[in-house]
């Protein structure tokens, strides 16, 4: 007789485990629980059928792996929280008696927990930590902008602004950024670190208010999370440059509102003079002092020796040369499945002698000046980030390293309408033909077009030509330079059949010679041979005549080719499972959707033109 299965005991019944269940288990408040679920990534799952994964109750719950649940329970962090509850209740106690020096004993010890072995636990590798500082930078930038309150401590936010401050310094240093791009939320800006791709978002200087219906203690649960991680990674990113991390604060331009330029970047040589001793092991072999560089050295006398080399000493000669000094080349292995693809093999000589696609010293011959009414911290960022040189006036903040009046100033990011200047002296008239004075999307559209582009569609007071968004679209998605050059040969085709309808005169006999023509681009030769007949007789030119039979030839052909997709695809579905329906459905809907939004600016885009157009006539 089999064994007896219990109900409960197997299956999802037992893989799942409810969240009350969970917080019963770790003996923990819902609050905590929800702290190191977001801590230790742990989040909801969905069972297949949640009625047995809740041993036969249809009542709404979240579900979560039991073993991730009895992986948080031999967590580091728990045990602090539970310690804290007991310091909480000790020190109430305390206070609530009146004993101020066991409070204060208490409260120096008050435990702390750190999260750093999390961090090594979720990121094992130092790409993987930096393939997922998105949503960390995102955050640090939202919070750096935010006004401090009773939720929301000072410090937080200085640490914030700090931790911004020192990711701008090193995409600066290191010439990483990439795109940008002025939307409604903030900018958006994407930099490329070791060969990853990372996007970040950083809202406008306007005042921030906290919305009511935000669960703000999440969300600094989070940005607990996320300024640990940030301080790995950024330890990281300055040492292997050869700075040092943190950067020292500079406390009188900080005062003076320098903003970035507050901290100074220092090299790793500059802190400590003593010259690095490497390290070599040394190994007693038979009363001598043998290192590792002898063995090297030894092994390769061996593999370059004759033949006949049994008779000669191996003795580990002494060796003056440095270790590795040269490096060796790669020796291509021909392939004995394909010669062709053994000699196409890239190595690592030839990727460093590829030449660089993207010119990151794109602003490095010229020097910029911001007006008041820019954003300082926005262009300071994007320029010094593609070398060039900056200055801002003192009511934009202290430590501008140029003056309004240097001759070295090539361009002016100016934001104000045209105005007349009467009294302007000749001096000023004189420096103000050397400059060039543009709009602040110029800056943003030569990075984003890797070149510089021409200052006059945004020259002060002109209309901008469209921001389109640098990162990948999808195929198909509105482009206005496309649509111009439609629209161009749409007025041509407009005045040609203007120019035509003046020249018919009976629009009778026009009707009846376009069904005509209709009729014979479907139909045989015979047809429209009498359609010819018929459009002569009625005084139609014959190169009109060729262009409605064309005309009425995509039309039949656009239909036909119409429906034989929609039999192709209705055939299609039909071997489809009912999963796969539903994804081809859902997939054909954000298709539809896009192509409607589309249509919509297209239209948008013509009637604007059209309106130009009248306005130009009437004028």
């Amino acid at each position: 007789m089999g064994r007896l299965r219990q109900k409960g005991n197997a299956g999802a019944a037992k893989a799942y485990v409810t969240r009350s269940i969970a917080i019963k288990k770790l003996q923990c408040s819902l609050a905590d629980f929800r702290r190191l679920c977001i801590l230790k990534g742990i989040f909801p799952r969905e069972p297949k059928s949640r009625k047995r994964a809740n041993k036969g109750s249809s009542a709404p719950t979240s579900f979560y792996y039991a073993k991730d649940i009895a992986y948080l329970a031999h967590e580091p962090v728990l045990k602090k929280l539970r310690e804290h509850k007991a310091f909480a209740k000790k020190l109430s106690r305390a206070l609530g008696r009146g004993e101020w020096s066991s409070a204060k004993s208490l409260e120096e010890n008050k435990p702390v927990y750190k999260l750093d072995h999390i961090i090594k636990e979720r990121y094992p590798t130092f790409i993987d930590a930096l393939r997922d500082i998105d949503d960390a930078l995102c955050m640090i930038f939202l919070f750096a902008s935010l006004p401090s309150n009773p939720r929301i401590p000072p410090s937080l936010v200085e640490n914030c602004s700090r931790l911004a401050a020192e990711w701008q310094l090193y995409i600066m240093r290191s010439h990483s950024l990439r795109k940008a791009f002025l939307s409604i939320k903030g900018v958006y800006y994407q930099a490329e670190v070791m060969d990853q791709t990372i996007t970040w978002l950083v809202p406008y200087q306007f005042t921030q208010n906290i919305p009511v219906d935000v669960d703000v203690r999440v969300m600094l649960t989070f940005l607990e999370l996320y300024q640990t991680l940030l301080g790995f990674v950024f330890f990281k990113l300055y040492t292997d440059v050869g700075l040092v991390y943190p950067p020292p604060l500079d406390a009188k331009r900080d005062e003076s509102a320098a903003g970035v330029g507050a901290y100074l970047l220092q090299e790793a040589s500059q802190k400590s003079d003593k010259p690095a001793v490497t390290k070599v092991k040394v190994v007693e072999v038979e009363g001598r002092q043998v290192s590792g560089r002898d063995v090297y050295k030894t092994i390769k006398n061996i593999a370059s020796s004759s033949p006949n080399a049994d008779d000669m000493d191996v003795d580990a000669p002494t060796i003056e040369n440095n270790f590795g000094e040269t490096e060796e080349e790669f020796i291509v292995q021909p392939s004995k499945s394909d010669a062709e693809m053994a000699s196409s093999l890239p190595t690592l000589q030839s990727l460093k002698a590829l030449p660089q696609s993207i010119n990151t010293s794109l602003f490095a011959p010229y020097t910029f000046w911001l007006s008041r009414e820019t954003s300082r911290p926005i262009f300071e960022f994007l320029v010094r980030s593609f070398g060039g040189k900056i200055g801002w006036p003192a009511s934009s903040g202290g430590g501008s390293p140029l003056d309004e009046s240097d001759d070295s100033i090539t361009h002016v990011i100016i934001d104000r309408p045209v105005i007349e200047q009467p009294s302007e002296t000749d001096e000023q008239r004189e420096l103000r033909l050397k400059r060039r004075y543009v709009q602040p999307q110029w800056v943003v559209d030569s990075i984003n077009a890797g070149k510089i582009l021409l200052e006059a569609p945004y020259a002060q007071g002109q209309s901008l030509p469209p921001h389109l968004s640098p990162f990948g679209e999808y195929e198909g998605a509105y482009d206005p330079a496309e649509l111009a050059n439609e629209e161009l040969a749409a007025d041509e085709d407009e005045s040609e059949i203007e120019g035509e309808d003046v020249e018919i005169e009976d629009a009778d006999i026009e009707n009846e010679a376009l069904q005509a023509v209709a009729t014979a681009a479907t139909e045989d030769s015979a047809t429209l041979r009498a359609a010819e007949l018929a459009a002569e007789a009625a005084g139609i030119d014959p190169s009109t005549f060729e262009k409605e039979v064309a005309k009425s030839r995509r039309k039949s052909k656009k239909s036909s080719s119409n429906g034989v997709d929609e039999a192709e695809t209705d055939m299609n579905k039909m071997m489809m499972s009912n999963k796969q329906k539903k994804l081809y459905e859902k997939v054909k809907h954000s298709q539809d959707k896009r192509n409607l939004e589309r249509s919509k600016l297209e239209e948008k885009k013509k009637n604007l033109h059209k309106q130009k157009r009248k306005l130009g006539q009437t004028s």
